[in-house]
């Protein structure tokens, strides 16, 4: 592994207005990933776990702090900037898979890399059949959403964060709705990427058993950053 930091935040703080009080949900959270790390998240419901991804990945901007992505200060940039630098750098995996329904499983893998300019349909449709079939799903190319099981949706969905060959990956309970095998097949998947194109994850979990496999485990407890 090398000392890039594909993903820093410094000194980043969330306040929320709750009626005439101010509750402070991250405080002066300071993180750093490398190329091709693993870092796992953990906590107790309402810890801020989700708050801190939606701001590592530019869906939300810090009352206070930086996040620089590639070395770039996406907390800084306008909305349309943010867009733009999340589509080629960052890969999302939400709780819940946000698959388009009227596309099939290649159709929503592939979507990402439609959007880009002067793309060949056909390169595009064998670099997304290649994810689903690491994933398990070769067989389920031309299924619709909701022709497929939880598990089988959830698989789709790191297959599309994957297909743009992002530098980094945030991953929100990515295993919560899948069996024991298909959960480690998306570690293994996550284990050989990190080694062969240097992609970095950021996993929150309640999965104990997928996070003490990442490289490193913090805690967020009571808004801060602890190693676990």
């Amino acid at each position: 592994m090398n000392n890039q930091h594909v993903l820093v935040c410094q000194q980043l703080v969330k306040r929320y207005q709750e009626g005439p009080a101010e509750v402070e949900v991250l405080k002066r959270v300071n993180l750093q990933l490398s190329a091709g790390e693993r870092i796992a998240i953990v906590g107790s419901s309402g810890s801020g776990k989700t708050t801190l991804l939606n701001l590592l990945g530019g869906l939300d901007t810090p009352t206070e702090g930086e996040v620089l992505l590639d070395g770039q200060q996406i907390s800084a940039m306008a909305e349309n900037e943010r867009g733009q630098l999340r589509n080629s750098k960052l890969g999302f995996v939400y709780q819940f898979h946000h698959l388009l329904p009227e596309f099939t499983a290649l159709e929503n893998v592939a979507m990402p890399l439609l959007m880009r300019p002067q793309v060949k349909i056909k390169t595009v449709k064998e670099q997304a059949t290649e994810l689903l079939t690491r994933v398990g799903l070769s067989h389920r190319l031309e299924h619709k959403p909701g022709e497929l099981s939880g598990g089988e949706r959830q698989r789709v969905a790191i297959a599309r964060a994957l297909v743009t060959k992002p530098c980094c990956v945030l991953l929100d309970e990515p295993t919560g709705n899948l069996d024991q095998h298909t959960a480690h097949t998306i570690h293994e998947l996550m284990q050989e990427l990190s080694q062969t194109t240097k992609t970095a994850f950021l996993v929150v979990t309640h999965d104990l058993a997928l996070a003490n496999q990442m490289d490193r485990v913090l805690k967020l407890v009571e808004g801060e950053l602890i190693a676990a």
